[in-house]
């Protein structure tokens, strides 16, 4: 018991020891620091911690692609989710960066700060590298979300050539155009923390992916109708979203980047409500109409209300917060019908609904529910959105946003597949794909013990045999 209480009691001794050393390195020796300075140095480490739980948001991504997918290919996604991070973040910093935030040029990207050239390795330059940090998780998730999209079919060199895109040039041109200084924050959109700039932009360009590549095997038949391809493990695919949902809470509190105040606790609480009413309406609105809950709805459920209220978490009141997730649960159904049985596009996760489709409802919302009071808590203002007397403009606006960055996501993803398949070929085998990707591309199982046990490697690789039992 008095370890236990040990332990406990180290959480918080630590997270002191970790003020103490930066302050160490912020104050100057011998004198007594002042208010603004102390303010500085909670602010970076706010913004240190919330980049933090973003990136573990990679985690969680990783667990929902791979437990919505066929044992066969999980470790093809884990690799993606690993990749995209890994390759998306030095090709962030040599150039999406600066094309995010640097010196605007015509309103459509930015001019300066290639390889992080303007951020200097100077004392006081530490708030410089805690916000490009917490940007590059960003760029990190809009980029991951797409290997849901294309999951089981699609070539893993394939899936590295788009990383290479969206993470340095689609990315941060449409995030230039909002959070850069770009043409739409001069007209005044609102996405506070990125439902249209980080998942807007990633279910679009998964949704062009996912048109490009076509369906997996035996998912439609030939008059049309599809079929259901079940994820092999459902248990990973929970813990996946629950990862999310606290991921969540760094990237939107986080968001503020402007240290711990009341805005933060607030926007903590409206994503809150927003998950939890997501969950809840796609539950009983699939229940209705497929006769039973449904634990995959209910999941995505959760993830659409998170991405929904991600463009106004820091604009609207909590019943505005709770009618987002309810509406976005609604949508999240809906829209899984409508790219599978209209459109016709398979997507194994469900990406292109949860975050292309929430993401527009979301940003939307904002030019209805953005409330002035809100604003003036969480420092956004006195934007008024239609429901809070400030008309049609502001809905105008965010309207002009979610098309024109969904046809620039769209249209430059679909020109990358395209020009991608006429290159190198971007789908695998239909031989490669019943055997597995694990197999296929990267030699592996993720499950030796309960399936096939055939591997590409050759056999003086391979481990020895055991007769244990």
């Amino acid at each position: 018991m008095l370890k236990r209480k040990l332990r406990l009691l180290s959480i918080p001794v630590a997270l002191f020891m970790l003020f103490a050393i930066f302050a160490d390195t912020a104050f100057a020796q011998g004198e007594e620091p002042s208010n603004a300075v102390l303010s500085e140095a909670l602010t970076i480490i706010w913004i240190l911690l919330a980049s933090f739980l973003v990136f573990f948001m990679q985690a969680g991504f990783a667990m929902v692609e791979s437990g919505f997918s066929r044992a066969k290919n999980a470790a093809n996604l884990l690799m993606k989710n690993l990749m995209d991070f890994a390759a998306g973040s030095l090709l962030f910093m040599a150039i999406g960066f600066g094309l995010m935030f640097g010196t605007d040029l015509f309103g459509l990207f930015g001019s300066d700060g290639f390889g992080l050239s303007t951020i200097s390795l100077s004392p006081d330059s530490a708030g410089g590298w805690a916000f490009f940090l917490f940007q590059t998780m960003f760029a990190a998730a809009a980029a991951t979300i797409v290997s849901g999209a294309v999951a089981e079919r699609l070539k893993f060199s394939a899936y590295l050539v788009y990383t290479v895109f969206i993470t340095a040039i689609i990315y941060p041109i449409s995030g230039h155009w909002i959070w850069g200084g770009g043409w739409l924050s001069e007209l005044g959109f609102v996405d506070f923390a990125g439902s249209t700039v980080v998942h807007s932009v990633g279910g679009w360009a998964g949704l062009a992916g996912a048109l490009v590549l076509g369906a997996r095997i035996g998912k439609f038949n030939k008059d049309g109708s599809s079929n259901v391809i079940p994820g092999h493990s459902l248990t990973l695919a929970a813990l996946g979203v629950f990862i999310l949902w606290f991921g969540w809470y760094g990237f939107n509190p986080g968001s503020t980047v402007n240290g711990l105040n009341a805005g933060n606790a607030y926007i903590a609480v409206t994503t809150t409500m927003a998950a939890s009413a997501g969950a809840i309406s796609a539950l009983v609105v699939n229940w209705i109409k497929e006769g039973h809950p449904s634990t995959e709805m209910a999941l995505n459920g959760a993830l659409g209300g998170l991405v929904a209220i991600t463009a106004g978490t820091a604009s609207v009141t909590l019943g505005g917060a709770v009618i987002i997730g309810l509406v976005a649960g609604a949508v999240l159904v809906f829209s899984l019908m409508f790219v599978e049985r209209v459109l016709k596009i398979d997507d194994p996760v469900g990406a292109v609904a949860v975050h292309g489709f929430n993401g527009a409802w979301g940003t939307l919302a904002v030019g209805l529910f953005a409330a002035p009071a809100v604003g003036a808590l969480t420092d956004m203002g006195d934007t008024a959105g239609l429901f809070y007397g400030g008309g049609f403009g502001l809905l105008g606006v965010q309207a002009l946003g979610v098309i024109a960055v969904g046809l620039w996501a769209f249209g430059a993803a679909f020109l990358v597949f395209k020009l991608s398949d006429r290159v190198i070929g971007i789908r695998i085998t239909p031989k490669e794909e019943l055997e597995g990707l694990d197999l296929s591309e990267h030699g592996t199982t993720s499950y030796p013990e309960f399936g096939s046990t055939v591997t590409t490697k050759p056999a003086s690789r391979l481990m020895p045999e055991t007769n244990t039992p």
